[in-house]
């Protein structure tokens, strides 16, 4: 599967490696992700191509992965940017099979599945797609443009624009799923919640919540902080995880049916 996928030219545009949602890469040797490429958008760790490197190395960034192992995603690679995305993270790697290969598919991929897996990703704990100003690398500072937001300002109750409606434009004639369209609408309540209050300092700085384009990196971490506080009303993940666990158990056995693993 890892010659599947297109994997676009990098072009002169500098960009600021990351090695976390909202860290900059801190190594000097070796040292990738500091280039993008024609419509670019993020960029996905995506090293190995077995299950047993597929936990830790699948991750999605909003700029240059600062490692091996990444490749840029673009408007033209998305669908299967997000096909990869689910299939390396949608089994969970035991003993018996984290030596297994991923591989290309054998059956004709619906546009169900692909918009399934779209969805899927986005709500992923290890899409860390996020926005930020004044990140500091390389003697200058940077900032993040999240283009992942599958929502508009005025479906959030956003205090100001987003930089980027990549996201909406693109789910905007796609046909979705009941299952992938439960997720969407719970995932939508939380970002309502976030903007309904501001975050104490400490929290805000942590996460660079400078931005109203924020990720749902960003989003989830900062309602956890809450419910650790106890200072506003307790926010319930549980509506979420509980569509997002149906969307999964819809997936997992098209991972086999479709060929990618056997």
């Amino acid at each position: 599967m890892s010659a599947w996928i297109v994997r676009p030219k990098t072009n002169d545009i500098n960009v600021i490696p990351l090695k976390n949602a909202v860290t900059p890469a801190t190594a000097t040797k070796d040292l990738r992700g500091t280039k993008w490429a024609e419509g670019a958008i993020a960029c996905m760790d995506c090293a190995g191509n077995d299950l047993q490197h597929a936990e830790q190395h699948t991750v999605i960034f909003s700029s240059g992965y600062g490692s091996a192992g990444g490749f840029l995603i673009t408007d033209k690679n998305l669908w299967q940017s997000a096909i990869v995305f689910a299939v390396r993270r949608l089994i969970v790697p035991t003993w018996l099979n984290d030596r297994d290969q991923f591989l290309r598919p054998t059956a004709p991929l619906t546009d169900e599945f692909k918009n399934d897996c779209l969805i899927w990703m986005l709500f992923n704990r290890s899409n860390r797609t996020a926005s930020a100003n004044g990140l500091e690398w390389n003697g200058k500072q940077w900032s993040l443009v999240n283009h992942f937001i599958p929502f508009t300002e005025t479906e959030v109750g956003a205090p100001d624009r987003f930089e980027s409606d990549f996201m909406v434009q693109y789910l905007a004639d796609k046909t979705l799923s009941p299952e992938a369209q439960a997720v969407l609408d719970a995932g939508r309540t939380l970002w309502q919640i976030y903007f309904a209050h501001t975050d104490p300092r400490s929290v805000r700085d942590e996460y660079k919540l400078n931005r109203p384009d924020v990720g749902w990196y960003q989003i989830r971490n900062a309602l956890k902080a809450r419910n650790a506080t106890g200072d506003t009303v307790p926010v319930a993940f549980g509506p979420l995880e509980q569509v997002y666990q149906a969307l999964t158990e819809k997936l997992q056995p098209q991972v086999f049916s479709l060929g990618f693993l056997r």
